[in-house]
């Protein structure tokens, strides 16, 4: 383990105005997207679409990384260039999605537990020797009548703070991303208190584990309304529960704070952030989004490469949108 390498790579991640993008969408998922705009999903698509996303004009602007797919890793376009050189030469670093997927967790009903952690070793310096520099690895947890159990998080906070370790050991930044689920009709306060919950059992295993908290970065949801709550919380009120709850549960060292998305409408997760970024905290606060980027353009590309250029256009203005918000400003 290079510490100095480590911090290096996640300051450089989280430096303002920018972000990062998630376009690590399994092929199943995005499969399911493919399917819904009628798009064919095969792999020449899965590129030519996450190729016309890399390559949009001066998008470097504004992103720092973006996480990849082990498909994607391994592509190179037309001309023989690898998906990490092609960013790299943009200035943008590449990230590896590595866990593989959240799983029914045993006698705990509606509740998962995320797999990947056999051959994670081997899996990680490969990755490092095609090019990336961070990697990702998501939990669940549901909030519901009885949940989350104490089972649930400390059998995921466990398995992210090995995931960490190992990542560390190969010179990679882990993005340690506990999502708690929008999924449900819990108040804003009982996502606040599983929030806190989960994070502090989170960081208890990550120093268990050694992690170095400066060679890191968090990946959490924001503190917000289940999606079926007849009470919807306003942006002021989800900035100052997300950050409260961050205050109280994520130490001070931790090189930077990304949100996810998470189900959120693109126009929510930008207003949210920028509230957010007016009350700040100790750590950068930036974002890692997925749809709340790729939603639009997604469907203005719909597989035509003749749409590629309007798709590009709206995707640099999404962008640019994250990026104001990081800075507690709105477009």
């Amino acid at each position: 383990m290079d510490i100095a390498i480590l911090k290096q790579t996640a300051q450089a991640m989280v430096t303002s105005p920018k972000g990062l993008l998630a376009a690590d969408e399994s092929s199943k998922t995005i499969q399911k997207r493919f399917d819904a705009l009628n798009i064919e999903c095969t792999e020449e698509n899965r590129l030519a679409y996450r190729k016309m996303l890399f390559t949009t004009p001066g998008v470097e602007e504004f992103l720092s990384g973006i996480i990849l797919y082990d498909e994607t890793l391994r592509q190179s376009t037309s001309d023989g260039t690898p998906i990490p050189k092609l960013l790299k030469d943009k200035g943008i670093i590449s990230g590896i999605k590595v866990d593989k997927g959240a799983w029914e967790l045993p006698n705990f009903p509606g509740e998962k537990f995320t797999e990947g952690l056999d051959g994670l070793r081997d899996r990680l310096k490969e990755y490092s020797d095609m090019g990336a520099r961070f990697a990702k690895w998501r939990a669940v947890i549901t909030i519901g009548e009885g949940m989350p159990s104490d089972v649930c998080i400390e059998t995921n906070a466990e398995s992210l703070a090995l995931y960490a370790s190992l990542c560390q050991e190969a010179n990679i930044v882990p993005i340690v991303e506990p999502e708690v689920l929008l999924d449900g009709a819990h108040t804003i306060e009982q996502c606040f208190d599983a929030q806190i919950k989960t994070l502090k059992k989170v960081f208890e295993r990550l120093k268990g584990h050694k992690v170095v908290l400066e060679g890191m970065i968090l990946k959490p949801s924001m503190v917000l309304s289940g999606k079926d709550c007849s009470i919807q919380a306003d942006s002021k009120t989800v900035a100052k529960m997300t950050v409260d709850a961050l205050k109280q549960s994520v130490p001070g060292e931790v090189a930077g704070i990304a949100f996810l998305s998470g189900g959120q409408s693109s126009q929510s997760s930008i207003e949210n952030l920028a509230e957010i970024n007016k009350i700040g905290g100790p750590w950068p606060l930036t974002f890692s989004y997925s749809r709340g980027l790729q939603n639009d353009p997604m469907k203005i590309w719909n597989g035509k490469a003749e749409n590629a250029k309007s798709a590009q256009d709206d995707f640099y203005k999404r962008c640019k949108s994250a990026s104001l918000a990081r800075q507690g400003k709105l477009s």
